[in-house]
């Protein structure tokens, strides 16, 4: 246990903790209840913040001790990853790439220099955030953790080659490098292909008919028909007719003729028009079906323009390595009975147990081929310490070949971290973005392991974080707010975990040592039953499964336990066919996206009962609400609609005939010129990353100055977008129809967001949550079933609260909510709960215990039944 001496913590941040300091006088001891495993120690050095300013910051001063995990914590919105990411972090980013060169530089991916006095004793740091970069379908499991890299050593080295085959280096067992790579599918496993059955579905139309329905509409699709008559092919005979070769040169030539275009003529007319040096209408060149089909999804920005390309597109199986992403050679190399391929496919669990015999075997002198049994037992066992760490981390039902884009936010910090503890790195401080998301709570006390382990090795571990245990944990908490937005920014206490019992203003508190008190279960009863049976999704096999109806459900179990699978995949596309309906399936931007998409193993099974129940499906998933900076919040719900007309209906704007569109700053009418309604542009430089700088004409404002010039009320369209939620409800206390939107964004904890707010910059939560009031504002029908995929993510304990308040209300008028959660808080106020498991991937995929939290708090073999905060009824 880590002892902190009040000398080493010099709290000088008296105006922020002044009307804490008796709950901070005691700070020799960490609080009881911590289960820190450090061996006792005194810290001499702590890290001093100034003035900080970052965001809604309100020039904070607060000192952090080192080597020990600091918790900060706060309702959504406080601050707290202002201080800990956009203050500390940013601020030892910025240090580091002092030291490095210009040209280096530009190739990080830099935060923005914090607004901060000063900061002293700030050792490295490095961010472990929930961030997935650019998703791509070469990152994996194994590319993440590096363990690809020795099990391509262990391949090259140890493995077992057919008698007449020469050793291969490292790179041939890499999907990513030519030596590797199979050279059918370019080391992806899947090949995209486009035939003609999908580039022609109806083959008794003739080209200039469209038959080609894969060629671009308007314009495009006539340039290329014409472009075919100057090449002397028939454009008004029915494809069918036309010859194979013929077909196949149209559909799939590389080559791009260019050719004059006569607009108007037939193939008899262009003929004579050639012969007879006849001046054409332009030039145009041609690009096959499906070379113009892989270009654009591969280069346009439009989401119309993807999707509708795409499904022209197909993807299946690479017919050369059957998925497998390497060249035969490579393949044809084994060791423990399978290729890499094969191993690769193999969970973590499983992948251990196949590399103990050669890890824990010890060689000698009589050992054949012992020089290669060395080098054997040495690879294994470090693939098999890295294993282990990411096994430690409930990450063992993951397969080494599983890609990132694939993976949850929580489970790719989770992979990071392990990679960390493995790194042996000491003074460094370690800044975590709620590592605990999308954790279970037994899998909860491997990740605080993790965490002691990093600081037993002499590091210091800052987390950003709202879930209890890990509070508790923790030898150091800085609880920030005491609300959100405006009316948070202040560090309203900074110290050992018990000091926050005497703090009267922190939500945290309340939540942190009275947490049996926040049950408030209200008693209703299902009126009827939505019974499903013969489930096959993933890890679940047959599984029959009955949801009540008309009350609120809360599905339970270990991370990669089956969870989503039953419900967010096989309760979704069974309920929607029963309804007669088509899931709304998200345009794909990539690859990687299709890939996504395709490799989604299908559905079995079927309801059998309670459908005439069910009018209405509702998903409320953390995918995000627009994917540029010109969709936010305001567009989302539709707010922005009603805000523009209120802005198009005041005289100056009738004096002027502006229409709603002038408001948009999407239309070239009212937007800023130069920035193109962006409010910022993009300032390339040679040596350094790329800079966002405000618009010099608009100031970032996105508008022209004709716009800006009409008000509604004292302000202007840019003005408005600026504000708040929990602003705009004031300034539009009279408009009913706005209010309705802003109240229902205010009832689940979003009263800080900036309605103009890019939908770039929300998290999956935040996200989550403006879906939620999308569909609350809208007036309840009841018999609809609202199914949620984890919305208390990014919550703090008093907006898990208050989201539970509208869900409720949503139950009460008539409805079903279903819900995959692990915050017991939320499990524990469900009227009922299905528990799945009892482990993960092959372990999981059962139903262990169901019933009320109290039936279920009794179950023996439930993983969830110790951590719910209800007690044993029989």
């Amino acid at each position: 246990m880590t002892t902190l001496t009040s000398s080493a913590i010099n709290n000088s941040n008296n105006k922020n903790v002044a009307a804490n300091a008796n709950a901070n006088a005691d700070c020799n001891n960490i609080a009881s209840n911590t289960t820190s495993l450090l061996e006792t120690q005194t810290i001499e050095h702590s890290i001093q913040v100034r003035g900080a300013r970052v965001h809604n910051l309100k020039n904070v001063d607060v000192d952090l001790p080192r080597n020990a995990l600091v918790v900060f914590t706060g309702i959504s919105g406080s601050g707290k990853s202002s201080l800990a990411f956009g203050t500390l972090f940013a601020e030892s980013q910025r240090r580091y790439l002092d030291s490095v060169s210009p040209y280096a530089r530009r190739l990080i991916d830099q935060v923005d220099q914090p607004d901060v006095d000063a900061i002293e004793g700030l050792p490295p740091a490095v961010a472990l955030q929930q961030q997935r970069g650019t998703p791509s379908v070469r990152s994996s499991v194994g590319s993440v953790t590096t363990i690809s890299n020795g099990l391509r050593m262990l391949y090259s080295r140890a493995g077992e080659y057919p008698t007449d085959q020469q050793m291969l280096y490292a790179d041939a067992f890499s999907p990513n490098t030519p030596d590797g790579a199979c050279p059918t599918c370019s080391g992806i496993g899947r090949v995209f292909e486009v035939t003609e059955k999908l580039l022609v579905p109806d083959d008794t139309k003739t080209i200039r008919d469209r038959a080609i329905a894969a060629w671009p509409p308007a314009f495009q699709g006539q340039n290329l028909a014409r472009i075919l008559t100057t090449l002397g092919y028939d454009i008004d005979v029915p494809w069918y007719k036309l010859p194979k070769q013929t077909r196949n040169w149209i559909l799939f030539t590389d080559d791009t003729p260019t050719v004059p275009v006569y607009s108007t003529y037939n193939i008899e007319q262009v003929r004579t028009a050639i012969e007879q040096n006849e001046k054409p209408s332009y030039t145009g060149t041609y690009v096959s079906a499906k070379n113009f089909i892989l270009h654009s999804f591969a280069t346009t920005q439009s989401p119309l323009t993807k999707k509708r390309v795409s499904q022209f597109m197909q993807i299946s199986v690479c017919p050369e390595c059957h998925g497998k992403k390497l060249k035969r050679e490579s393949l044809s190399v084994k060791f423990a009975g399978l290729d890499i391929g094969e191993l690769s496919q193999l969970t973590l669990t499983e992948v251990a147990l196949k590399l103990q015999d050669a890890a824990y075997a010890t060689p000698t002198d009589d050992t054949v081929d012992r020089e290669k049994a060395i080098v054997a037992q040495r690879i294994a066992s470090d693939i098999l310490s890295r294993v282990e760490a990411l096994t430690k981390l409930g990450l063992g039902y993951l397969s080494l070949e599983r890609t990132t884009p694939t993976l949850s936010p929580g489970e790719l910090q989770r992979l990071r971290l392990a990679t960390q503890i493995r790194s042996k790195l000491f003074g460094v401080v370690y800044v975590l973005d709620e590592p605990s998301a999308g954790l279970h709570p037994a899998d909860t006390q491997a990740l605080l392991g993790a965490l002691d382990e990093l600081i037993a090795a002499g590091n210091s571990v800052f987390v950003v974080e709202h879930d209890v245990s890990v509070i508790r944990h923790a030898n150091w908490v800085v609880d920030v707010g005491p609300d959100a937005g405006t009316h948070g920014g202040e560090v309203i206490y900074n110290g050992p975990v018990d000091g926050l019992r005497a703090v009267k203003n922190s939500y945290t508190g309340q939540y942190l040592f009275n947490a049996a008190s926040q049950v408030k279960r209200s008693s209703r009863s299902p009126k009827a039953w939505l019974k499903l049976v013969g489930i096959e999704r993933n890890n679940l096999q047959g599984l029959e499964v009955a949801f009540p109806l008309g009350v609120m459900t809360t599905v339970t179990g270990v991370s990669g336990s089956g969870k989503s699978s039953l419900v967010s995949q096989a309760l979704i596309e069974l309920v929607y066919e029963a309804l007669g309906q088509q899931p709304v399936l998200e345009v794909p931007t990539g690859e990687a996206d299709l890939l996504q998409q395709e490799l989604e193993t299908p559905t079995g099974g079927r309801i059998v009962a309670g459908m005439e129940q069910v009018t209405r499906l509702i998903t409320v998933d953390q995918k995000v609400i627009g994917r540029t900076p010109r969709s936010n919040l305001a567009t989302y719900t539709g707010l922005f609609d009603q805000v523009r007309k209120r802005f198009a209906a005041t005289p100056e704007a009738k004096a002027r005939r502006y229409n709603a569109g002038r408001f948009s700053f999407n239309t070239t009418k009212g937007r800023c010129a130069n920035c193109e309604g962006l409010g910022f542009v993009m300032v390339e430089l040679l040596f350094l990353p790329s800079v966002y700088s405000p618009c010099q004409v608009c100031h970032g404002q996105r508008y022209n100055d004709e716009t800006l010039e009409i008000t509604y009320g004292d302000k202007n369209i840019a003005e408005v977008l600026a504000l708040t939620v929990e602003a705009a409800h004031e300034f539009f206390v009279d408009e009913p129809a706005i209010l309705r939107t802003l109240q229902a964004l205010l009832k689940v904890g979003l009263g800080y967001l900036r309605l103009g707010q890019p939908a770039t910059e929300l998290s999956g939560g935040e996200a989550q949550r403006i879906k939620l009031a999308t569909e609350l504002q809208r007036t309840q029908r009841g018999d609809t079933l609202y199914v949620l995929d984890e919305p208390t993510t990014g919550l703090h304990p008093k907006d898990v609260s208050m989201l539970m308040a509208q869900l409720n209300g949503l139950v009460d008028a008539g409805n079903t909510v279903i819900m995959v959660e692990h915050d017991m808080q939320v499990a524990s106020n469900s009227d009922w709960v299905i528990d799945i498991g009892p482990g993960a991937g092959d372990e999981g995929g059962q139903i262990v215990a169901q019933g009320s939290p109290e039936q279920v708090a009794c179950s023996k073999t439930s993983k969830t039944a110790p951590f719910l905060l209800a007690e044993c009824e029989s």
